[in-house]
C-alpha cells in the first residue's frame, strides 16, 4: 500500500469519530425563558435541553424566526433588541437595540432580510440578515403589529392607531410601500396563509376581521365575519388572542374570537364562516396540528391551565389536557407526532403524543413562553 493510499484509509476510518461531534439542525428548537432573559436550545428527539444562552434582554413578549439553513435564530425582544443567535455554537452572533418597544418580526422569503415591528417609535425596520445593518426604516403613525413575510421579498404589517395595513416590497433598489387605509378598527395581530395569498388581520375594536388578497392588483381589504359576536355579552380580555399561520386546517382556517369563549371556522377559499366551537375560556392560540385533523387551543387567564383538542371535521372537542398553571404556547414537531407545551408558572415544558394525548416527556425551563422549532424556517408567516 502506498503512503498516499494509507493516508486516505486512515482518514476514512477516522470519519465516524468526527461525525459523532456533529449535530443536525433539523431536530433543534429554541424555548424562550421570559423572566430571565435567556433561551434554551432543545433537541426534539432527545426531549432535552442541550444549552442555554443568557443576557438577551426583556423577553416578556419575545418571538423569533430562523434562517433558511436553520442555523441562526433571530430573536425579537420587547426592549427593542434584535439578536442573532447561532443555535449550533450556542452563541450570540450579533445584537442591536433597534427600537424602544418591539412586538415581533419576520424574515424575507429569500432569507436575506429581517424585519422588526415596533410599538415605539412605530413602524418597521428592516435589517441585513447577515450583518444586522439597517437596510430600510418604514415609519408609521402608531404601533406596528401583525408583521408577516410574503412572497416576492415583501413584508405586510398593520397599524393599530391608524387602522391601516401596509405592504412593503423590498425586491427593488428602494422599498415600495402600498398603504391600504381603513381596514377596520384597531388591527391587533395577523396571519398569512401558507400559499402567501391571503393576509388576515384581527380587529380588536369591532366584531369581524379584515382580509387582503395579495394576489390582486391592486390589493383591496375587505371585512370578513362582520358582527360575529352580535347579541353576545362581551367578556373582558385578559390576554390578546394571537393569529397564527398554523391555524389552517385543511381547507379551513380556525380563528380565536375576541371577547368570546369560542373559535370560529372559516372556509379558506371563500372566507365565509363554516362553524363555531364553544371553548373552555377565551382562546389565545388556535393551532392546527400538521396534517390539519386536530386543532389545539389554549386560553387566557384565569382559565389558562387547560388545552382543548378539537376535531377539524366535526368541530367537536375530542380531548382536554391540564398541563399546569399558565400555559402560554404550543409547538408541534414537523410531522405533528408531538406537541410541546410551555407551562410558565410550573417552570416546565410538557411533551405530549398527539395521537394518544399522553405525556411522553418534560423539560425544566425558567418561566417558559414561546417554543420555536427549526421547521419554521421553511414556512411562510412563521
Amino acid at each position: 500500500m502506498t503512503r498516499f493510499a494509507a493516508l486516505l484509509l486512515s482518514s476514512a476510518l477516522s470519519l465516524p469519530a468526527m461525525a459523532s461531534d456533529l449535530r443536525a439542525t433539523g431536530d433543534l428548537g429554541v424555548i424562550v425563558e421570559r423572566a430571565t432573559g435567556s433561551v434554551l436550545i432543545v433537541d426534539q428527539s432527545e426531549h432535552a435541553a442541550i444549552g442555554r444562552i443568557e443576557g438577551l434582554g426583556d423577553l416578556s413578549h419575545a418571538s423569533l424566526v430562523f434562517s433558511p439553513d436553520e442555523r441562526f435564530a433571530y430573536l425579537f425582544g420587547r426592549d427593542g433588541g434584535l439578536t442573532k443567535i447561532d443555535i449550533l455554537a450556542q452563541t450570540v452572533v450579533n445584537r442591536v437595540i433597534q427600537g424602544g418597544n418591539s412586538i415581533g418580526g419576520a424574515i424575507s422569503d429569500d432569507g436575506r432580510l429581517v424585519a422588526v415591528a415596533n410599538y415605539e417609535p412605530g413602524g418597521v425596520k428592516i435589517f441585513d440578515a447577515d450583518t444586522l445593518e439597517l437596510v430600510a426604516d418604514i415609519p408609521a403613525e402608531g404601533k406596528a403589529l401583525g408583521l408577516e413575510d410574503a412572497p416576492g421579498r415583501r413584508f405586510v404589517f398593520s397599524v393599530w392607531d391608524t387602522n391601516e395595513t401596509r405592504i412593503v416590497d423590498m425586491s427593488g433598489p428602494e422599498p415600495e410601500v402600498t398603504v391600504l387605509p381603513e381596514i377596520g378598527t384597531n388591527p391587533y395581530d395577523a396571519l398569512i396563509t401558507d400559499d402567501g395569498r391571503t393576509y388576515i388581520a384581527g380587529l380588536f375594536g369591532e366584531d369581524g376581521l379584515s382580509a387582503i388578497d395579495l394576489w390582486e392588483e391592486p390589493p383591496v381589504a375587505r371585512r370578513i365575519l362582520p358582527g360575529y359576536g352580535r347579541g353576545q355579552v362581551e367578556m373582558p380580555v385578559y390576554k390578546m388572542p394571537h393569529l397564527e399561520g398554523w391555524a389552517k386546517a385543511g381547507e379551513q382556517i380556525v380563528l380565536p374570537a375576541v371577547h368570546h369563549a369560542e373559535v370560529l371556522w372559516v372556509d379558506s377559499r371563500t372566507l365565509e364562516e363554516t362553524g363555531r366551537t364553544a371553548t373552555h375560556g377565551q382562546p389565545v392560540f388556535a393551532m392546527a396540528r400538521p396534517g390539519g385533523r386536530q386543532v389545539w387551543v389554549n386560553f387566557a387567564h384565569p382559565k389558562n391551565d387547560t388545552i382543548q383538542v378539537i376535531d377539524s371535521m366535526s368541530h367537536e372537542i375530542t380531548g382536554e389536557l391540564k398541563p399546569g398553571p399558565a400555559v402560554l404556547h404550543m409547538e408541534f414537531t414537523s410531522r405533528g407526532t408531538e406537541a410541546w407545551v410551555s407551562v410558565r408558572d410550573d417552570n416546565k415544558v410538557v411533551i405530549y403524543d398527539t395521537t394518544t394525548l399522553q405525556q411522553i416527556g418534560e423539560i425544566a425551563a425558567e418561566s417558559p413562553s414561546g417554543i420555536f422549532f427549526t421547521a419554521r424556517a421553511h414556512r411562510l408567516g412563521l
